[in-house]
């Protein structure tokens, strides 16, 4: 079989079995570009970490790391640990309690969530939506939100910030959060559905003539609206716009490919197996090109599950106020380094994957962090934020860099976006592209 008549998307198939083709060097074509192409993801852990267990002992190169990124021994010479980051609008700004709220809001978003447990949300355009915005249409889905723990998207969960704030970390605008899917089944069939099933195409088809119809009858009433409410109804035709484009673009592209990976049968009991079931999603959602920006939550901010496989049966949130307590911050370390062990995991199956000149952790920017320093203080300044992979796009590991006071967390997100060729001019609080990255 010549290369011409090999697609991106096109599966092998014999002996009962069906495999979805990775990235291939030799295989190009308009899916499939002649370079592996550069992927986003974004790791969120709530309520902070132990600082003095996380903190590189020096800026420069890490010879030796700190107790809670031992996991990432392996992966040291493609790790980058950054000091020094603030994400500003976590902080009160007169706007009393709810730094759990502000934290997972302002992450990727740069912005001030707007306090209410209300419907009129507002925090602001997240970093991983700009990318999805300018790379979306190149694969099947735009991005991938994912987590391990449900959260209502109403309903006052934070000193009287709405339950949305604290569960979502993706906005694809001020007003638009994007909920994460914490079901490896319903993950699976996101990124594998079988577009040929004749069922389904009915179903396109079907959904297509009901957009139209709601498109058409539904542009008559903006004229007698108000401000608030034409902005309500044009977020909604937005809606209705990308689902029309999602079903076009899967009419145009080959059937997804189904990858050699069990279906999952749904929510594991066990929180080690349902972390590492997402974590192998997530790769084969990159492996298979069926998207190129995730989020990651791996638990809720605030969240208060306790950790009884890493011998802590303490609620995490509690802990998290510990007073200084030895023990306490003893326990906090044990849940830092249970995350840690999942993103080494994450990292580390990535760069087991061969692609193009390197791996497919060299052609992915894997960010991890907080939008709290120390819990017990609910400090947004000097946050502990790391960075791994990004060979391909420049970025030289094995350092600990340490920026200036003040330095906003999201002149990080727009140096990555930079390195991905997602130029952006600003992102919530910027103040610039981040300096240092480039090896």
């Amino acid at each position: 079989m010549t290369h011409s008549m090999v697609n991106r998307r096109r599966i092998l198939t014999g002996m009962g079995a069906t495999v979805a083709l990775p990235w291939l060097e030799g295989l190009t074509s308009a899916a499939a570009p002649a370079t592996p192409p550069k992927r986003l993801a974004f790791m969120y852990v709530p309520n902070g970490v132990h600082m003095p267990d996380w903190r590189p002992a020096a800026p420069g190169v890490m010879t030796v790391l700190p107790p809670t990124l031992q996991p990432l021994e392996k992966l040291r010479d493609d790790l980058v640990v950054l000091s020094g980051l603030t994400a500003d609008k976590a902080r009160p700004h007169g706007d009393g309690g709810g730094d759990h709220a502000r934290a997972l809001a302002a992450f990727l978003t740069g912005s001030q969530a707007r306090k209410t447990d209300g419907t009129d949300i507002r925090a602001g355009l997240s970093a991983d939506q700009v990318a999805a915005s300018r790379l979306g249409h190149l694969t099947r889905l735009a991005s991938l939100e994912i987590g391990s723990e449900a959260g209502a998207m109403a309903g006052n969960c934070d000193s009287g910030y709405s339950c949305v704030y604290s569960s979502t970390m993706s906005w694809k605008s001020a007003t638009q959060p994007l909920p994460k899917e914490v079901d490896p089944k319903l993950v699976f069939d996101r990124l594998f559905g079988q577009s040929n099933d004749p069922r389904r195409k009915e179903r396109d088809r079907v959904r297509k003539s009901v957009l139209d119809h709601v498109l058409t009858e539904s542009k008559s009433l903006a004229g007698g609206l108000g401000a608030s409410d034409r902005r309500k109804l044009d977020e909604y035709f937005s809606s209705v716009r990308e689902i029309e484009e999602r079903i076009a673009r899967a009419e145009k592209l080959p059937p997804a490919p189904k990858p050699e990976f069990g279906r999952p049968a749904g929510v594991p009991a066990s929180l080690p197996e349902h972390l590492r079931l997402l974590c192998d999603l997530l790769v084969l959602a990159f492996q298979t090109d069926s998207t190129r920006v995730a989020t990651f939550v791996l638990a809720n901010e605030g969240s208060n599950r306790p950790y009884p496989f890493a011998q802590v049966s303490e609620g995490h949130h509690d802990l998290s106020h510990h007073g200084n307590d030895k023990s306490k911050q003893e326990k906090i370390s044990k849940i830092n380094l249970f995350h840690t062990t999942q993103l080494a995991y994450l990292a580390g199956k990535m760069k087991s994957i061969r692609e193009g000149d390197g791996t497919l952790l060299d052609h992915c920017l894997l960010a991890y962090g907080s939008g709290n320093s120390d819990g017990n203080a609910h400090n947004h300044d000097d946050l502990p934020i790391a960075l791994l992979g990004g060979k391909s796009a420049g970025i030289k590991g094995g350092r600990h860099l340490v920026f200036s006071k003040e330095t906003p967390l999201a002149n990080l997100w727009l140096a990555m976006l930079d390195r991905v060729g997602v130029g952006a001019n600003r992102l919530g609080d910027s103040t610039g592209v981040l300096d240092g990255l480039i090896g």
